[in-house]
């Protein structure tokens, strides 16, 4: 079993960055598939970013690539997800997710663990 924790969301202006954080616990972190996924309100969960197991490889929706950056410390069980240029539309609660499957995937269900999510607001 996976427990996954985010932090780092809050209120920020346009144009600000955040880096977002996902701590893992109680599985070996280098045998998943990492993803970050977001949620804004009256809105279906969406795919923001994905990375392999060994972070050589990342995925990202078309609505954040070249703004957003995924990464991941193996050594720390944890993933990353920096965020620059911020728009209002970026609002939304940020969900990590855990994939026991080596396979990159952008839907939530795919994933086997979630985290309880982190608040990201942005203001024009």
């Amino acid at each position: 079993q996976v427990q996954l924790v985010e932090s780092g969301g809050r209120l920020v202006q346009a144009g600000a960055s955040l880096r977002l954080s996902c701590a893992a616990s109680g599985g070996t972190f280098r045998n998943y598939v990492m993803g970050w996924f977001r949620q804004a309100p009256g809105k279906e969960r969406e795919f923001v970013a994905a990375i392999t197991r060994s972070g050589g490889s990342t995925y990202y929706a078309d609505s954040v690539k070249g703004r957003f950056t995924i990464s991941r410390d193996n050594a720390k069980n944890t993933v990353f997800l920096q965020m620059n240029s911020l728009k209002p539309e970026d609002t939304a609660i940020y969900y990590c997710a855990a994939r026991s499957d080596q396979t990159i995937v952008v839907l939530s269900y795919e994933y086997d663990y979630r985290g309880p999510g982190t608040q990201v607001t942005v203001s024009s």
